[in-house]
């Protein structure tokens, strides 16, 4: 265990993830994700996460291993088609993880959800974080269009508001 990453997550904690991520901005992100639902049949999540806290911390729970967590905890997996996605957002490391349900993510892969992630780093990196999600949410639904096309009547089976731990 890092007494860095520790330090780091104490530091930052969630105070964090409101400051970048304030209402308005949260609700340009949800309508970015159901403007991109109209484009497929999948579902899509946005979890930010300032820092971990408690339990994840001290075990040293990696970004993905939390990620997953939140994936089934919002039951991202439980959707008609095995089409949701999670993109996850930790702050503390400056990691994004995606989660994809089996249906989607046997059709893109690890590399090609990498790809969306290492894209939305570098905006972040710059301190676009707006853009970042805006542009990793449009690139998550690209994908799932292409796979996971809209067909008859769209029922939102997960919410879209972004969810801030």
């Amino acid at each position: 265990m890092s007494i860095k990453r520790i330090a780091r997550h104490l530091v930052q904690h969630h105070w964090r993830a409101k400051q970048i991520f304030p209402p308005k901005v949260l609700s340009r992100i949800e309508q970015a994700i159901r403007q991109g639902e109209t484009t497929h049949s999948g579902q899509v999540r946005f979890v930010v996460e300032g820092a971990l806290d408690g339990r994840p911390l001290f075990r040293n729970q990696p970004a993905r291993e939390r990620a997953l967590d939140v994936f089934s905890h919002l039951r991202v997996w439980d959707t008609a088609h095995n089409n949701g996605v999670l993109i996850y957002l930790l702050l503390a490391d400056r990691d994004v993880e995606i989660i994809a349900d089996r249906g989607i993510d046997a059709k893109v892969g690890a590399a090609g959800w990498e790809t969306i992630c290492r894209a939305m780093e570098a905006e972040f990196r710059s301190g676009q974080f707006e853009r970042g999600v805006i542009d990793g949410i449009a690139s998550v639904s690209r994908e799932l269009a292409k796979h996971f096309p809209p067909g008859g009547p769209h029922r939102n089976e997960l919410p879209d508001a972004p969810v801030v731990m």
